[in-house]
């Protein structure tokens, strides 16, 4: 009975939300269209006029922005929007519904698909505000809000941007509105990468109200932190597209709700059920989605056509291949065969771990990223999983976490100066190969902040939910499958 009312509860919670919302949109909208035009005094005629002389210089403005809208960086963009969706759906819902067993994977794949939908509806109506603003809407100078290094500001709440709006801080040549699709769909993947750590047992609806609570206290700050001019980005931590805002996060939060909920039913590191993935083809064809993708992740973050976009694909590529010979090798000779399962998540690992390098390093330092990517990311997988005894379902912390880290503070090793140089720091960020010691420091900072940040936060955000709807599904559904348990559907 308790489990019944708080699934209604938790229903009921996400309708009135929702409707709240949707309510909210449609009376702002109806206000603006019936609201009749006041008769004027003489001076609120006069302060009218100069309102709409100011509003020409706006418009003004605006057709300055649009003739330094490049169309090249603009269609790079947009088809890089289309690739990093493509990593979530279907690239990660396969990749995951794969690995686990067959009923369970209706559930996965669509845990993935309504983190989605709730993540572009949250980031659209505050989500890019908070996080890709500036608070007081002065990001660099003498003028800038102290409070801008922790949260951004509310001048783009509902997306209030127009056709030829473009962000001049972070991505000048593109519309706004595009450069905002694209960050969304970080923010869409970095939510659903959790689902690995807490997949076979967690209520749909505590995921979902989590997933609204972890993207709005963690995603979004952390995001502002190192991308949107906050107190990460001003101490000099380099994340070209995610090593610690995507894969570290992601990874932290996902082994937080491992040990919060517990073990699978069954599960043991050493004498325990085996849980066979039922389909390992699937996570084949979602691995290599997610690889292509990738270009997108990566050259994307360029937000621009040009050669540091190249040399990131070029890295990520040489990376990618790097990291899967590295955990095949060694797999082979520990366990004495290569397997489909290891080869794609080392290939996984070796993405994860050239993100925030990605736009930094040369194709040598790549090498060196990918093989140190993928022999520790092995070891934590199995190693490590098995001697703290944390069931981490689909190694989203040995993944992710590990491989962002990794890649994180080598990112400080072999950063390149010239790659980053720009006319006001000509010299760039140059790592510890180039003289610049101080440079792991300084990543190492970023490293432990996201760990202390979404760790903590991610705690409280679990016991929140269990309060109110409870994490774990009943234990007779843990049995029998979350596919017909949770969604009354099964793959026959």
């Amino acid at each position: 009975m308790l489990s019944t009312k708080r699934r209604t509860l938790a229903a009921t919670v996400i309708a009135v939300l929702l409707a709240f919302t949707i309510g909210l949109a449609l009376t702002i909208g109806a206000h603006a269209q019936t609201t009749p035009a006041p008769t004027l005094t003489p001076a609120e005629q006069a302060a009218a006029d100069a309102k709409a002389k100011a509003a020409e210089v706006a418009a003004a403005e605006v057709a300055a922005a649009a003739a330094v809208i490049n169309s090249g960086d603009t269609a790079w963009m947009l088809a890089s929007v289309a690739l990093v969706l493509m990593m979530t759906i279907p690239g990660l819902a396969l990749f995951y519904g794969g690995m686990v067993r067959k009923m369970n994977v209706l559930a996965t794949v669509m845990q993935s698909f309504a983190i989605t939908c709730l993540v572009t509806v949250l980031w659209v109506i505050y989500g890019y505000s908070l996080a890709f603003t500036c608070y007081g809407g002065t990001c660099t100078g003498e003028g800038v809000n102290p409070m801008n290094n922790w949260i951004g500001g509310v001048s783009r709440l509902m997306m209030n941007v127009g056709l030829n709006t473009v962000n001049t801080d972070l991505a000048p040549t593109i519309p706004e509105s595009v450069y905002s699709c694209f960050q969304l769909t970080f923010g869409i993947i970095t939510c659903a990468l959790i689902v690995g750590s807490v997949a076979d047992r967690m209520k749909f609806s505590a995921l979902m109200l989590f997933i609204a609570g972890w993207f709005t206290f963690v995603y979004v700050p952390i995001a502002h932190w190192v991308w949107g001019n906050g107190w990460l980005a001003s101490y000099g931590v380099l994340d070209f597209a995610g090593g610690t805002v995507v894969h570290i996060n992601s990874g932290i939060a996902g082994l937080v709700g491992a040990l919060v909920l517990g073990k699978r039913k069954g599960y043991a590191a050493h004498g325990g059920e085996t849980f066979t993935p039922h389909n390992l083809v699937l996570t084949m064809i979602g691995a290599s989605l997610l690889w292509v993708g990738w270009f997108g992740f990566n050259a994307g973050s360029a937000t621009a056509a040009n050669g540091r976009a190249g040399m990131a694909m070029l890295v990520t590529q040489l990376a990618t291949a790097t990291a899967a010979l590295s955990w095949m090798s060694v797999e082979w000779m520990v366990k004495g065969k290569p397997s489909v399962l290891g080869i794609v998540s080392g290939a996984v690992v070796g993405l994860v771990a050239i993100t925030p390098a990605s736009g930094f390093v040369a194709p040598g330092g790549a090498l060196v990223i990918g093989v140190v990517g993928g022999v520790l990311c092995f070891f934590a997988c199995t190693s490590l999983k098995n001697r703290m005894g944390y069931d981490d379902s689909l190694d989203t912390f040995g993944v992710h976490c590990i491989g962002g880290m990794v890649g994180a503070i080598l990112t400080g090793v072999f950063a390149v100066g010239a790659f980053s140089a720009t006319s006001d720091t000509p010299g760039g960020s140059p790592g510890l190969m180039e003289g610049n010691a101080h440079q792991v420091i300084i990543q190492c900072v970023g490293v432990l902040t996201t760990l202390v940040w979404s760790g903590g936060i991610s705690f409280i955000l679990y016991k929140i939910v269990d309060v109110i709807v409870g994490l774990r599904v009943d234990a007779e559904i843990e049995r029998e499958g979350l596919d017909l348990g949770l969604h009354g559907e099964a793959v026959h």
